[in-house]
């Protein structure tokens, strides 16, 4: 059984893009290296979705929060390989 806040990988994901989910490392303690592989692949694919979707550019909150989304989901795609290569994961 998955250990995903919210269900499912990509309800974490954008739970933690929209800023819901705070990302730690002890976050990713408690998942088994599979689930980090499939979290991985989930923050991968919604990075995709986010960086093809083109706000207009006179509007700028909706650049503002789609760069803030991005930045959460990098940051994120970072802590979880730093902490499986601490790990040896």
């Amino acid at each position: 059984m998955a250990n995903f806040p919210g269900g499912s990988a990509y309800a974490m994901v954008r739970d933690v893009a929209e800023g819901f989910t705070m990302v730690t490392d002890r976050t990713f303690m408690r998942l088994l290296p599979p689930e980090l592989d499939q979290l991985g692949f989930e923050i991968e694919r919604y990075l995709r979705e986010l960086r093809g979707d083109q706000p207009a550019l006179d509007d700028l909150t909706a650049i503002q929060q789609k760069n803030r989304r991005i930045q959460r989901l990098n940051g994120c795609l970072m802590m979880m390989r730093s902490h499986r290569q601490r790990r040896r994961v």
